[in-house]
């Protein structure tokens, strides 16, 4: 290697475990705008791989019945196929039992359920729910909903300027007052990684419920939620490569036996009569009417797919893949990479000079590169920070260093347009 090349960002070398999971996502295939697609928008949602696909078509084509209902073959199968997903989302977690995961929506559904069942019954005026400045917006609006019925105070832990979470008055914010922790493991905005164990740690040694944000987190870092001590978890299933519409929520069983339902109705009744109703236990308990049935179990297709692959050889690639590509995007004269964490994972968000990160997002699609453009649903992270919006490029595990050098290419050619 001579002088020149060693002061290049070297891009790193995809591992054999990955070498043909491109192959594995055929949208990848497509082009946009007579150019080869550079999908790099997965914080938002990410491709699915050809199993999944196939998962969904043949719940259609082969399965496709209600659960817990029928004492006919298709239904037998389907509640099989249903069920079995959920113990896979289990062990994925290393949850204690089955019992503890509960399909939802997503996050979003996920993180209300827990501000609806679990926490309100437990408030009173004054009360206080602490989260962070990094949170999205589907981790700040519940507990703003719940303090606006209840009287409780949201608190907030703030951030550095780098995009860390700012600790100083860690043991000032988590005081009597505080009757439930909810914080972000992965920003979807910054891409910041948040040491959340030691966090939780101390929330439990003072008898505080937590709860986990990982949408951002599960698709790119190995979890382990008892290693971790959270009390809940929440994620989406279309940012792990699954359908939309599907995610769950791990519940510590213990509390989600106190917990009232979220909803009423369908499978989640034991009896029903005029006088009163009475309610399985968890997480039937939770899942009201008809559930997203073939989204469970591609969900579960995913999580084998994921498993396959192996999330501490993803993780590792990626985390390489991050440092490639800050390294690329700050030879860019103008470009300011937003946030400087020490460890970051999923998403790079950054601005250049004046240009609108919307126009950034829409010269790059003529160059067949996916970006996401805005604020990220993080409104209060960006005011934060200084910026009203940014562009983010978000890696997944189908990335190569050839996207990240597609990237770097065309904004350098947005950079002719508007600077």
């Amino acid at each position: 290697m001579n002088q020149s090349e060693a002061t290049q960002p070297q891009p790193p070398a995809i591992p054999e475990a990955l070498a043909s999971v491109r192959a594995d996502f055929p949208i990848l295939q497509r082009t946009v705008h007579g150019k080869p697609l550079v999908y790099l928008d997965n914080a938002a949602s990410t491709q699915k791989p050809q199993c999944v696909i196939d998962a969904i078509t043949r719940y259609y084509s082969a399965e496709n019945s209600n659960i817990h209902r029928g004492v006919h073959l298709l239904s037998t199968e389907a509640t099989g196929a249903y069920e079995a997903a959920r113990g896979k989302i289990a062990k994925f977690l290393n949850a204690a039992d089955d019992s503890e995961i509960v399909f939802t929506r997503g996050a979003t559904e996920a993180v209300n359920l827990a501000a609806y069942s679990f926490v309100e019954p437990k408030l009173q005026a004054g009360d206080e729910i602490l989260i962070s400045s990094m949170e999205h917006h589907a981790n700040i609006v519940p507990w703003q909903l719940l303090c606006e019925r209840t009287g409780a105070i949201l608190r907030v832990i703030p951030v550095t300027d780098d995009c860390e979470l700012d600790l100083e008055n860690i043991d000032e914010l988590l005081n009597e007052k505080t009757k439930f922790f909810s914080i972000v493991y992965v920003s979807n905005a910054i891409g910041t990684v948040n040491d959340v164990k030691p966090l939780l740690a101390k929330a439990k040694q003072r008898g505080i419920p937590t709860l986990l944000d990982a949408a951002q987190a599960i698709q790119h870092i190995p979890i382990d939620v008892q290693e971790l001590g959270c009390d809940f978890l929440a994620f989406s299933g279309h940012k792990i490569y699954g359908p939309t519409g599907i995610g769950a929520l791990y519940g510590r069983r213990e509390l989600l036996d106190t917990m009232r339902p979220y909803q009423g109705g369908g499978d989640m009744i034991s009896h029903v009569s005029f006088e009163g109703t009475t309610y399985k236990e968890p997480p039937s308990r939770f899942e009201a009417g008809t559930p997203h049935i073939e989204g469970a179990i591609c969900l579960g297709a995913a999580i084998d797919y994921l498993s396959s692959v192996g999330l501490q050889e993803i993780e590792k690639y990626e985390s390489e893949l991050i440092e490639y590509a800050e390294a690329k995007l700050s030879e860019i004269d103008g470009l300011k990479i937003i946030g400087s964490p020490k460890h970051r994972s999923g998403a790079i968000s950054f601005t250049m000079g004046d240009a609108h990160p919307h126009d950034i997002g829409t010269v790059l699609d003529t160059e067949g590169v996916a970006i996401r453009s805005g604020h990220h649903c993080c409104e209060p992270l960006l005011k934060r920070l200084g910026v009203p919006a940014t562009a983010r490029a978000s890696f997944s595990l189908y990335n190569t260093p050839d996207d990240v050098d597609a990237l770097v290419a065309a904004l350098k050619k947005t950079a002719l347009l508007f600077m």
